[in-house]
């Protein structure tokens, strides 16, 4: 929990940081000392996992407590040379206040083929998370990374990094790692419907529509719109011109017809849009 500030006590952070680790370690998200995760605790404060070691077997004073400039004024041991990466969308999205870096197998499969998460087949994954794109491919530990990410940062949840793996961050830890389990759940589903089932219904663009007055009433206004089915059925305005009465004269008739086109494509356009 975050105080009365919005902002996890040093505390909590850091034993978050480590619970969290634990998880993404069991889960086979990272191998090795891979990933990392960091927490706001302040305006211009974040603690963060520290470089070359295992993300299931932290320790809180393993942590390091840095500036959103990248100085180091808590812990000894230095951060991963990927906080460039969380750093960036800590000042491209103040609301952020957690960041996760993990490979996950299946998402960062996606992201080695360069294929964004962008099919509406689970309105759960619709809600929570939404369309994932690809970052074009930046070396791990430039500047380039944070670059390539930056465009994502207000508008997503989540970002996948071209071969390389998986960034989600949220209003809080727990958030931001969810985001990362429903990311790899989705990138999984993907692949049963896509690659071993080779069948999928794909949720219509009403439907979707519906499913994102849900998130947003739920306070989440990132994610943005995975493709969908356009709808079978025409749109009332379509179907009230569709039942007036045929005319005999062809003119009328091609008349009649481009009306209802011209309805039928405003009310998709509309649903679109």
């Amino acid at each position: 929990m975050t105080g009365t500030s919005g902002y996890y006590s040093d505390f909590e952070a850091k034993k978050w940081i480590c619970e969290i680790g634990r998880r993404m370690y069991a889960r086979n998200y990272v191998a090795a000392n891979d990933g990392n995760i960091t927490v706001k605790v302040g305006p211009n404060a974040i603690w963060a996992t520290p470089t070359g070691v295992s993300k299931g077997f932290m320790t809180p004073d393993m942590l390091v407590k840095l500036d959103l400039d990248g100085k180091v004024f808590a812990g000894r041991n230095k951060p991963s040379s990927e906080i460039k990466m969380h750093l960036r969308v800590y000042k491209e999205n103040p609301e952020v206040r957690a960041v996760v870096h993990a490979h996950p197998i299946v998402a960062t499969s996606y992201a080695i083929a360069g294929i964004e998460l962008d099919k509406a087949l689970s309105s759960e994954a619709v809600v929570l998370l939404g369309r994932v794109p690809v970052a074009p491919y930046a070396l791990p530990g430039s500047q380039e990374v944070p670059d390539s990410i930056a465009p994502y940062c207000k508008d997503y949840n989540a970002v996948l990094l071209a071969n390389h793996g998986a960034l989600t961050w949220g209003k809080d830890l727990q958030e931001a790692y969810f985001r990362l389990e429903s990311l790899e759940h989705y990138a999984t589903m993907l692949m049963y419907t896509n690659e071993i089932l080779k069948k999928a219904n794909e949720l219509s663009c009403s439907q979707v529509s519906d499913l994102i007055g849900i998130r947003e009433k739920m306070g989440i206004h990132s994610g943005g719109t995975p493709s969908c089915r356009i709808d079978d059925a025409p749109s009332p305005a379509a179907k009230e011109t569709v039942g007036r009465p045929k005319e005999d004269d062809e003119a009328a008739k091609r008349a009649f017809m481009q009306a209802v086109v011209s309805k039928v494509t405003e009310a998709v356009l509309a649903r679109l849009s």
